[in-house]
């Protein structure tokens, strides 16, 4: 449907020029959003797509903690590469086994901090926390708890005018609320999140919500991530996903050029509607993929223990260390030691012998400090992430 703007402008002083700046109106739209054409199907097999991954998810599935892990960390290097910032897997999962370094670079520490703030911000829904605006501020924080974030004010709202594309906001692309107006237009959105007399479907709530977010980009930095990070938090605060994580950033990256857009076409236009449809096609994607992913997950996972299951008596320590791995796929001797529950001989052999067998792999150097990766798993969640 297409609307009026969805908001109007305030002039701000920006060096000494004057700049129009957008101020979204508080949802949800007026007219109200019209769900009809092709939306209802949108819907429905986003919905559909979603249930199946939340029942892959449930804490009762033998898998669904290995899914969770994999997932987290899909969604932020997925997120942080829309941004520019492109990390490996191999690289973060060995940032948390190693800890940063004065060698670690800011793009790595930064990827490190999302998964964090995915794990911390799911951890305060599970203490009966709600999405609330401290919430983001906190994992705003944490997001950028490092040297480049810190000039960045982590974890406080803006307090001067930023803009999208171009050097100056005269020649932005997108110029936000001024400062003065992002505390009031949170307060909006905050209280948009949790109503419940619009009659909107929850996914259209939670599409909505970010797309707003993302129009009053209330931070210095980081302000794509963390909407995103909001869609994450609002489907398990909206009881979507009861245990799962959808890695819906890695259908925003690669179809971002419509992402862009889409929002874009929401401020200028209102169409609300095609951004949608773009939004519950990236949910059902991503879930669906997710879905896949999980199969292919337990398929690696039981051949591997049928290896396993061949090799006589070393078998018991070897399949302990194998579930560990399931569990964080890459890990120091001593991190198998811990999760395994064995001796540190124990937990050497059978890593040696995983090794020999080719389902481990030594990534660092010498014989000091060996890491070792689970090199299929680890090979699988590349090509996914």
């Amino acid at each position: 449907m297409q609307r009026d703007a969805t908001g109007g402008y305030a002039v701000v002083q920006v060096e000494g020029e004057e700049v129009r700046a957008f101020v979204p109106d508080p949802l949800p739209p007026a007219p109200p959003l019209a769900i009809d054409d092709g939306v209802p199907r949108a819907l429905e097999a986003a919905a559909a797509a979603l249930g199946r991954l939340d029942a892959f998810g449930a804490a009762a599935h033998p898998d669904a903690a290995a899914l969770g892990y994999a997932c987290v960390r899909q969604e932020a290097i997925g997120s942080s590469r829309i941004e520019g910032i492109d990390v490996p897997l191999e690289a973060l999962l060995r940032v948390e086994v190693d800890g940063p370094s004065s060698t670690t670079g800011d793009d790595v520490l930064e990827v490190a901090n999302h998964v964090r703030a995915i794990e911390q911000g799911l951890g305060q829904l599970r203490q009966d926390r709600a999405v609330s605006n401290r919430l983001l501020r906190e994992l705003h924080a944490v997001l950028l708890d490092s040297p480049r974030g810190q000039r960045k004010m982590p974890g406080a709202f803006r307090r001067a005018q930023n803009w999208i594309g171009g050097p100056h906001p005269l020649s932005a692309r997108y110029v936000p609320p001024p400062p003065a107006e992002v505390e009031n237009c949170m307060a909006a959105l905050e209280r948009f999140v949790h109503a419940a007399d619009d009659r909107l479907p929850l996914l259209a709530r939670t599409a909505l919500a970010h797309a707003q977010f993302e129009s009053i980009h209330p931070f210095l930095d980081g302000n794509g991530r963390v909407g995103r990070l909001l869609v994450t938090l609002m489907l398990r605060d909206l009881g979507l996903l009861r245990e799962a994580v959808l890695p819906i950033s890695a259908f925003l990256y690669r179809h971002r050029m419509a992402y862009y857009d889409l929002l874009n076409t929401v401020t200028a236009t209102g169409n609300w509607e095609a951004w949608l449809e773009y939004f519950l096609e990236g949910v059902r994607a991503a879930a669906d993929g997710t879905v896949a992913l999980a199969g292919r997950m337990a398929e690696l996972f039981a051949a591997d223990r049928r290896r396993i299951d061949d090799v006589g008596r070393r078998m018991r320590s070897a399949a302990r260390v194998h579930q560990a791995l399931i569990a964080q796929p890459v890990v120091s001797i001593p991190v198998l030691r811990q999760r395994a529950e064995i001796s540190f001989p124990a937990a050497a052999n059978a890593i040696e012998l995983l090794t020999e067998m080719g389902i481990t792999r030594q990534i660092s150097v010498g014989a000091r400090n060996r890491i070792f990766a689970y090199e299929a798993y680890l090979k699988l969640l590349s090509e996914t992430d």
